[in-house]
């Protein structure tokens, strides 16, 4: 590469002032997020009320998790300290999105599965790619559960018909599989924003790199 006076300026003594960004399509929790995001819509449009506050907020919620990740790994090379607050505010997106799954469950006397269920761990090792996946696997769980479910009514059968028992189930089922993708993603940022931090502390700022570089090339200069 030339410089502004002809001169062939050698790759590896060019000064890093802008650390590479972007490719957050790569990061694991983005695809989590992304995933969430699709999951969560659909949830909402079958489940939820369109007329319900609950309804906007769940899938805003989702949107922000997603977009906030981003966000901060495209602006990351020239504001470590902004792609550290878009990354916190992805995480509280998340994590408001989780209490909605888990008050969905608590209204509706539906059961929240424990932290050491194994379908959770089922799930992640799923490693499902799109919502469609993830549809797939909850009637695959159904159809496993299904028959022990259904022993499981208490009363007549026409007070608690198959029917209304798939219903619940599978309300059961999508809830649960959300509040784990959303349990997912906050792992994954946890330690995202740990990174990040650590970063910010041990390389500065923008701003900080660049007083460095030209610091650097004065003292060159002189020498």
């Amino acid at each position: 590469m030339l410089d502004y006076f002809g001169a062939m300026e050698k790759p590896h003594e060019r000064p890093l002032i802008l650390p590479p960004s972007g490719g957050y399509e790569k990061l694991v929790s983005y695809q989590v997020a992304k995933l969430l995001y699709a999951v969560t819509v659909r949830f909402v449009d079958r489940y939820i009320p369109p007329s319900s506050r609950t309804a906007d907020q769940m899938e805003q919620a989702a949107r922000s998790g997603e977009r906030n990740i981003g966000e901060g790994s495209k602006i990351s090379a020239t504001t470590k300290k902004l792609e550290l607050n878009l990354t916190s505010v992805a995480r509280a997106s998340i994590d408001e999105l989780r209490k909605d799954y888990e008050a969905y469950l608590e209204h509706r006397k539906l059961p929240l599965w424990a932290p050491m269920d194994p379908r959770r761990k089922e799930l992640s090792n799923a490693r499902c790619k799109d919502p469609d996946e993830v549809a797939r696997w909850i009637q695959m769980v159904w159809l496993r559960e299904k028959e022990e479910r259904l022993q499981a009514v208490e009363g007549p059968r026409t007070a608690r018909t198959p029917r209304t028992v798939k219903d619940r189930a599978y309300a059961e089922l999508s809830a649960n599989v959300g509040q784990t993708l959303c349990k997912i993603a906050l792992h994954l940022l946890d330690k995202q924003v740990d990174s990040q931090a650590r970063a910010f502390e041990k390389q500065g700022g923008f701003s900080e790199r660049l007083y460095k570089v030209r610091k650097e090339i004065r003292a060159a200069n002189r020498d």
